[in-house]
């Protein structure tokens, strides 16, 4: 078994049960998606009430600090834009003001 299969195992099932709410929340779904949807949905609550909650031991935090790791490693800062001659006239307008407010506070 893994160690964090019972963490796994309740996220799993909270993703599926947020898009079956999706589902059954969606407009343009039929009515036999909508039955389905919803039968499926109280099958889910139900394995989630009785899985209970995640035990709070070092599994459950090595399973969110895997999750964090994850994310630090995929996002990516954003690509850097062309500057045009305001963007550098704003910069110089800041510096410019920062200096006059600690001169005249002199």
């Amino acid at each position: 078994m893994r160690a964090n299969g019972v963490v796994g195992s309740v996220a799993a099932l909270r993703r599926k049960l947020r898009a079956i709410a999706s589902i059954a929340a969606d407009p343009g779904a039929t009515a036999s998606e909508r039955e389905n949807a919803e039968a499926l949905k109280s099958r889910l609550q139900q394995r989630l009430r009785e899985a209970g909650a995640p035990a709070g031991d070092w599994t459950d935090q090595a399973f969110r600090f895997g999750r964090w790791a994850r994310a630090i490693r995929t996002t990516a800062s954003p690509a850097q834009t062309d500057a045009d001659w305001t963007d550098h006239a704003r910069r110089l307008g800041k510096a410019v003001r920062r200096g006059y407010k600690k001169w005249s506070s002199e």
